[in-house]
């Protein structure tokens, strides 16, 4: 089943609008019928000390090694017991740096266990300031209120465009094609085993969500996934801030459907369609059996209308 379509139907029934208040985190899980108690994190090896663990939330990225462990996002704090167990079953030890592909509470919430144990936490400088203040997150079904996380569950270290690290014996390259999911997203490419860490700017589970409130748009989501596209070649492995792990070949896929979808909203915007009209339009019909069906998501058409608008 994919993973928005009890959100969506949840959202249905909630009959969420937009001068509702925002939502907190226990309210935000209950949509998302997410039980932090019962989750079970289950591991998956991608290759010699590269693994991804599933679980409530994003998927976290792992490299564990001779110089210690990586983990790339890191679900919520409830959950961080059950993913140092994880790693510790593929034989590693403390998570020494946790690298955030930006600053949204299923993706970095886990900051707060893992910053006052001691790991060094990093993320693109967009998010990095996103993080130190008061948000609400336009999910279209709902608001939620990210608080700003402490000093001590902060990013440490942040970049602008790339920065690399040597670990684990081989380099590890974070990237930043400017706005896409949002304004601060971060791709982790495992040079050595020519494996990307996407967040949410590649969602393997369903139609993705452009945070279009906090910077991010059509337009960037389909530039990043190609610059991406273009650093790991047809070869690469894709790993998606949800969803199973693929290949190159499955994010040219999304790139065609991002592009397909950005196109015929542009056309009935251009035909002076409101985005009620727009939506009911069903611009995704073809396309929902692969990636869909749009109605559980949040609010995809929604978001590609809001974006190719919001300048204009």
């Amino acid at each position: 089943m994919k993973r928005f379509l009890a959100i969506g139907l949840t959202a249905l029934a909630l009959g969420a609008h937009a001068d509702d208040p925002p939502l907190n985190l226990d309210q935000l899980l209950e949509m998302f019928a997410w039980d932090l108690d019962a989750v079970e994190i289950t591991t998956e090896k991608v290759d010699d000390g590269l693994y991804v663990l599933f679980g409530a939330g994003g998927n976290i990225g792992v490299s564990v090694g001779e110089q210690g462990v990586l983990v790339v996002d890191d679900m919520f704090p409830e959950l961080i017991p059950k993913v140092n167990a994880a790693i510790g079953a593929i034989g590693g030890g403390a998570i020494d740096f946790a690298v955030n592909t930006h600053w949204h509470f299923d993706h970095a919430e886990g900051n707060l266990a893992l910053g006052p144990q001691g790991t060094w936490i990093v993320a693109q400088e967009n998010s990095t300031q996103m993080m130190a203040k008061d948000n609400v997150l336009n999910l279209v079904i709902a608001k939620y209120a990210q608080d700003a996380y402490p000093l001590d569950a902060r990013p440490v270290i942040s970049y602008d465009d790339r920065m690399r690290f040597y670990f684990n014996g081989g380099a590890i390259e974070l990237l930043h094609f400017g706005p896409a999911h949002t304004d601060g997203d971060t791709a982790v490419i495992f040079r050595e085993h020519n494996a990307v860490h996407m967040g949410d700017v590649f969602n393997n589970s369903g139609y993705p969500f452009v945070d279009v409130d906090s910077g991010g748009g059509i337009d960037g989501m389909i530039a990043f996934c190609q610059g991406v596209l273009d650093e790991i070649g047809p070869n690469g492995i894709v790993i998606p801030g949800h969803g199973p792990i693929t290949d190159a070949q499955a994010l040219a896929d999304y790139i065609t459907m991002l592009k397909t979808v950005r196109g015929r909203v542009a056309d009935l915007i251009a035909d002076g369609k409101t985005l009620e009209e727009t939506v009911a339009a069903k611009p995704t019909a073809d396309l929902d059996a692969t990636f869909g069906p749009e109605e559980a998501s949040l609010g995809f058409v929604n978001r590609v209308y809001t974006s190719l608008t919001r300048n204009n």
